[in-house]
């Protein structure tokens, strides 16, 4: 049984929990080494078995490094389970209720905030996924729609060795800026550029963002932004909380007069999905540990004018170790 499994199962246990089900398919990956393509269960007990549907056999007979078995209904599941059994938050309600039925149920995070620290061969993933990203950026020609652009993006980051786009690649111009989720449109580039992309490597993400600026306006907002980054960054260690971090980007734009430009929180923990554990948001006060792998981002949004965000990835260490190469100002 490798570390990761057992430090869960022994949390389980902790927490009197007799089982757990687990149907994320980030979570069974992280467990035992096999993403589904199609339902899966992962029973996690003493003796952890991994129920996939015939579609998957073949890939979970050779990846998972939990015993499994074939599927052919959820009710068969029932058999696995004992009196209290754990379930992820995000479980469907319909399954909540039929499970609720027939034992005790209690909802819990462990294996998300297991996810949340990340081993060295974590960190060398997400770290590849992010080289693929950035070098496909600087092979980027500046030229056409916000479409064709975001377009050429993902096909550089596959033809780099990347397994997919980590998210639908973000790529606005001009007043669309002020969208912070600005998807791509036929119209052509203009200034400024506001790209939000990430490339896929063993199933770990990277996340980063840049804004292409021009004019004197913009560059003002961008480095108020900068400098809302930078002191972000400073902040990170372990034992401090993720809304101090929040609060101190929060803090320099506010100062700025743009606080209300602001509109959302400063980061996020990545991985296996885009976002995960923790949040720097001003609501999350849990405390940041050294190998978390998170996301900070500040931006100051001007409705009907422009926005800039700037995002880099950092790696808590004894301090923030930002793992971008790529400069900050393109």
């Amino acid at each position: 049984m490798n570390t990761k499994l057992k430090k869960v199962i022994e949390s389980m246990h902790q927490k009197k929990m007799d089982c757990m089900i687990v149907l994320k398919p980030e979570n069974i990956r992280y467990l035992t080494g096999f993403r589904p393509s199609s339902s899966s269960i992962l029973i996690l007990k003493d003796n952890p078995i991994l129920l996939a549907s015939k579609i998957d056999r073949e890939y979970a007979s050779g990846s998972s490094m939990v015993n499994f078995d074939v599927y052919k209904k959820f009710d068969d599941v029932k058999k696995f389970l004992e009196a209290k059994v754990g379930i992820e938050k995000s479980m469907m309600v319909e399954t909540y209720k039929k499970l609720s039925e027939s034992f005790e149920v209690e909802t819990t995070d462990i294996v998300e905030i297991s996810r949340s620290v990340k081993s060295n061969w974590e960190v060398e993933n997400i770290k590849k996924a992010l080289q693929i990203a950035e070098k496909s950026l600087t092979e980027l020609e500046f030229s056409g729609t916000e479409v064709e652009l975001a377009a050429k993006l993902e096909y550089n980051m596959r033809i780099n060795g990347s397994e997919r786009a980590s998210f639908e690649t973000i790529m606005a111009s001009g007043a669309r800026t002020s969208l912070p989720h600005g998807t791509p449109t036929p119209h052509e580039i203009e200034s400024p550029v506001l790209i939000d992309w990430g490339a896929v490597y063993n199933n770990y993400s990277s996340d980063t963002t840049r804004t292409i600026i021009e004019t004197e306006k913009q560059e003002e907002i961008f480095n108020i932004v900068l400098d809302a980054q930078k002191t972000a960054i400073k902040s990170i260690k372990p034992g401090v909380k993720s809304c101090e971090i929040d609060a101190a980007a929060r803090d320099v734009i506010t100062e700025y007069g743009y606080g209300d430009s602001f509109i959302h929180s400063t980061g996020h923990g990545v991985g296996l999905e885009i976002h995960e554990s923790p949040s720097l948001s001003k609501n999350d006060e849990g405390k940041l540990e050294k190998e978390m792998v998170v996301t900070v981002e500040p931006g100051i949004y001007l409705e009907g004018e422009f926005g800039v965000r700037i995002e880099d990835m950092v790696l808590i260490k004894n301090r923030a170790i930002v793992l971008n190469k790529i400069k900050t100002k393109i």
